[in-house]
Parts: C-alpha cells; sequence; structure tokens
C-alpha cells in the first residue's frame, strides 16, 4: 500500500492509492478554507487503518498549504478530536 496522501485539485479531494482504488476525503474551498465534506474507504479494506492514514496526509497536505480546515464529515470530526495536533488547522 502506498500511503502518499496527494490532492487531486481537479476532483475537490484528497487521494490514497490502495492497490488499483483509492480512499478519498472530499472536501469543497470556501473562503480559502478546505471545507472536508465525506471520506471514503473501499468496504473491502474497512477496519485496516486507511482512513486514519488518509486524515493525517490530508491534515500534513492543509498544513503544508498553509491553509485551515472547516470539518464536515463524521469520520474527520471523529478523527480530529483523538488528534489535538491538528486544532491549529480547525476553524469553524
Amino acid at each position: 500500500m502506498d500511503d502518499r496522501v496527494t490532492e487531486n485539485t481537479a476532483a475537490h479531494r484528497f487521494e490514497m492509492a490502495i492497490g488499483d482504488t483509492i480512499a478519498a476525503a472530499y472536501y469543497r474551498l470556501e473562503d480559502g478554507k478546505v471545507v472536508l465534506i465525506h471520506t471514503e474507504v473501499p468496504q473491502q479494506l474497512s477496519g485496516q487503518g486507511i482512513g486514519s492514514k488518509l486524515a493525517e496526509g490530508v491534515f500534513r497536505q492543509i498544513r503544508e498549504s498553509g491553509r485551515q480546515a472547516v470539518v464536515r464529515c463524521s469520520f474527520m470530526t471523529d478523527w480530529v478530536s483523538r488528534h489535538p495536533e491538528v486544532n491549529d488547522l480547525i476553524v469553524g
């Protein structure tokens, strides 16, 4: 598994390749902020920590780009509640 997360701006999502499929965190931009709206991990890979690796990469990308995030996705909300190291990136 390649746990690198990349931003696909054309599709408005962060992606992590897993074999022939991808896990993705979808977003929209509002006032320069990344609004995280939905996270998808292939069902057959559920429970393997893929979502957490994706979330780590998403917030790394957001930090490196100098942006902030608004979390509207329930998975990301739960992940953020367990990772206070990203609290400085969260607004709204």
